[in-house]
């Protein structure tokens, strides 16, 4: 598998990870865990962008 495509993948992966991480701290009251989703989120969409990038440029 190309690495763009295992970036995106990858990264989406993580950003619904994150999104169930949130919604789970929120239902718990848990602020911890709420943020530590919100940071997940974040970072898969960077890892997803990072991977459109790549195969804008063709890596």
């Amino acid at each position: 598998m190309k690495s763009s495509i295992r970036d995106q993948a990858e990264g989406t992966f993580h950003e619904v990870k994150g999104t169930l991480k949130e919604a789970a701290g929120k239902l718990g009251d848990n602020p911890k865990l709420r943020a530590e989703g919100t940071i997940e989120k974040l970072a898969g969409q960077v890892q997803e962008k990072v991977g459109q990038v790549k195969h804008v440029l063709g890596k």
